[in-house]
């Protein structure tokens, strides 16, 4: 599951599929936006999600099917994430989270560990001027007992440097477990009714959203979850912000989640929508 970050460089393979796929998302979208001018208001925005969630599985069992050891599969995983974020923000996706470090990846063999993490710290170095020159805003959210202090400190320089940006916003959920988060919620709206500063009764969901790690993001519940490897659960990841989210669930390895499995997630994604309608 672990990896990381962005490059900012299109990349979809020039094939008669990728090309396929690709009109048909652009034809579906400007179905929608025909449609939008007789719907009302509420849907004049189209059906493209606005923040779209991502589980990176299957960098393991993508080296192991090819006799490399755990450190490459997370490293192709990497280069996944670099090649393809871009992609997300220039379809008018304002948050992409990705779920790229769990609480229980900690269990994992030690040099793979600090592989990963020395990784981290590489990629958030490389990436902070294309970052900034994106106007992309970096939130990193989970615990921050573990972090060894200098991925830590260039996690505090990336959130700074980056926290005006407004348009596109990538969450990265690092040490991060949806238990938690919940439980750390609770905690802190406990205290706030301890302190005389809401009563009991106010608490409702609203100040629940408020409390949660993703409260970072203008759109804070995403309307699309990816999970890759075929595995269809969403494991210890946004358990409460997940409760009216589109899951899917493509059979395809984390490294091997280019553009033209990215086109394929969105055209099911608008079709849900179509057939079932807009949330509000």
């Amino acid at each position: 599951m672990p990896c990381l970050f962005v490059s900012w460089r299109l990349r979809v393979p020039l094939s008669i599929t990728n090309i396929r796929r690709f009109i048909k998302t652009a034809a579906s979208q400007c179905n929608d936006k025909e449609e939008s001018g007789t719907t009302g208001e509420k849907e004049k925005g189209g059906r493209m999600p606005k923040h779209v969630a991502i589980i990176l599985d299957g960098n393991r069992r993508w080296a192991e099917k090819r006799g490399l050891g755990p450190s490459q599969g997370q490293e192709a995983g990497a280069r996944t994430v670099m090649e393809n974020v871009k992609d997300y923000f220039s379809m008018g996706i304002n948050t992409v989270s990705l779920f790229a470090f769990s609480t229980e990846n900690w269990g994992r063999p030690g040099d793979e560990v600090k592989y990963i993490m020395d990784m981290f710290e590489k990629i958030v170095k490389s990436e902070m001027p294309n970052l900034r020159r994106y106007g992309v805003k970096v939130s990193v959210i989970g615990k921050r007992t573990n972090i060894p202090e200098p991925l830590l400190h260039l996690i505090g320089e990336a959130e700074e440097a980056t926290k005006n940006n407004k348009e596109k916003q990538l969450i990265v959920a690092l040490d991060y477990s949806g238990k938690f988060d919940i439980l750390q919620a609770c905690k802190s709206l406990a205290e706030m009714a301890k302190n005389g500063l809401i009563n009991v009764e106010d608490i409702d969901e609203n100040l629940m959203d408020k409390e949660l790690m993703t409260s970072c993001s203008e759109f804070p519940n995403p309307d699309l979850l990816i999970r890759t490897s075929g595995e269809q659960r969403i494991s210890n990841f946004y358990l409460w912000q997940s409760a009216y989210t589109e899951l899917y669930f493509p059979s395809v390895l984390w490294p091997d989640f280019g553009g033209a499995e990215y086109f394929e997630a969105l055209d099911w994604y608008q079709k849900r929508q179509r057939r079932f309608g807009l949330r509000v």
